[in-house]
């Protein structure tokens, strides 16, 4: 029996990254092997125990054969007979598909140091064009080492599976899986540019792609267009270190300008109830979790408006319309998601070119004017109405007053 570090763990000892797990394969052992030495079976497809005391994975070393479309479709054979490079031989990325013996001896049979050293994402054998899920998992690695370039060869077998149809065995709890990984990376835009360049994001995310050539405003840029302003508004989500909620809702905000009718164009006026319908089908598509899902939903609807809070920009909010926006949003119930729909709306205003630094002044008068609302004492003014039908009317009027009242002092 022979043990032996591999993936990820292996990659980034040698990148200098901080290792958060250690993935073991086991060669030349015998599932009963294994259970008498302790280790627990967990493994459904294929054999993998835990290991008695650390609870890391040890996989036995395995093969596998494509018997269906679709990343189901796959036969394992783990014997003790099957080889560490027979192993090897099966993962997507030369640069996971390295080992580490027990004395340190890095084994290396298919150019994965060469690489790292390199930056290249290169697949180890055609057997990758075998499972869809490696086109995600490619992208999510992109977005992770955003200075790594994509192999011509490999980017050649992703356009040619999503041609034959593999993209499309792809289930919603996958992808969503994926997706929400890749989105939490240094550089998530990369992802989306990545599976539009081999054909993969009309397949699953048609929506956003249909954003790539729709025009902006002039006071944008000509060169930006309403796709590429979406994923600039996702990059500082990123650099920001926003929530995945948040991420999620960036990417999402501006679905609405791709239904803009062409004769108003580069204008986009209505695009945020138009895209309200996108973000819910995109959501209920790929099963997206209820957070992710409400956030973007209301970034989409209200995006446009936060800004308008500003005084003195044109057709600034009434102390009425803004109390209404707090109240749509649950402001006064859940700050904590509003406060998330600000850190979006944040990125919308600083995703354009040469505005990454820009002061986000709209976000203090929103927090001012939550945070005068919930000072009103609605129990005081409930007590002191002689009328219960004139509570809630009282109290709406007590919130605009306070609104109003932070707004003259922002």
């Amino acid at each position: 029996m022979e043990i032996y570090r591999v993936g990820g763990a292996v990659r980034d000892e040698l990148l200098g990254r901080q290792v958060a797990d250690h993935d073991y394969v086991v060669v030349g052992a015998t599932p009963q092997e294994m259970i008498a030495q302790g280790f627990k079976p967990v493994g459904k497809d294929f054999p993998v125990f835990l290991h008695p005391k650390t609870h890391a994975e040890y996989a036995l070393a395995r093969t596998e054969r494509k018997t269906a479309p679709g990343y189901h479709g796959f036969a394992f054979h783990a014997a003790p007979e099957v080889t560490l490079e027979e192993d090897l031989a099966r993962r997507d990325l030369t640069i996971n598909a390295l080992a580490c013996a027990a004395d340190g001896t890095l084994i290396d049979p298919y150019g994965g140091q060469a690489d790292l050293a390199a930056k290249v994402l290169r697949h180890v054998s055609p057997a990758f064009a075998e499972d869809p899920v490696r086109i995600l998992r490619l992208v999510r690695f992109a977005a992770r080492f955003a200075d790594f370039s994509v192999a011509p060869e490999t980017l050649a077998l992703m356009r040619g599976m999503v041609v034959a149809g593999e993209v499309d065995h792809l289930v919603p709890e996958r992808v969503w899986q994926e997706f929400a990984k890749g989105l939490m990376e240094d550089k998530p835009s990369r992802m989306i540019v990545l599976l539009r360049d081999c054909g993969a994001l009309v397949r699953l995310l048609p929506e956003l792609d249909r954003l790539f050539g729709v025009p902006q405003r002039a006071d944008y840029h000509p060169e930006i267009d309403a796709g590429i302003h979406s994923l600039m508004v996702l990059d500082q989500a990123a650099r920001l270190g926003y929530a995945l909620p948040v991420r999620w809702a960036a990417l999402l905000h501006d679905l609405g300008k791709a239904t803009t009718p062409e004769n108003i164009l580069p204008r986009h006026h209505g695009h945020e109830e138009r895209g309200l319908g996108l973000v819910a089908e995109v959501c209920a598509r790929l099963k997206v979790p209820t957070d992710c899902r409400d956030l973007a939903l209301m970034t989409a609807k209200h995006h446009g408006n936060m800004r308008r809070a500003e005084r003195g920009c044109d057709s600034a909010l009434r102390p009425e319309t803004i109390l209404s926006i707090l109240e749509q949003t649950d402001a006064l119930r859940r700050p904590e998601r509003f406060a998330q729909l600000l850190q979006a709306c944040e990125c919308d205003h600083r995703g354009r070119l040469g505005m990454e630094e820009r002061p986000y002044p709209a976000g203090k008068i929103w927090q001012k004017a939550l945070a005068a609302a919930k000072a009103v004492d609605a129990g005081a003014i409930a007590a002191a109405a002689s009328d219960p039908a004139e509570i809630a009317l009282r109290v709406r009027a007590a919130r605009v007053a306070a609104v109003e009242g932070s707004l003259e002092t922002a």
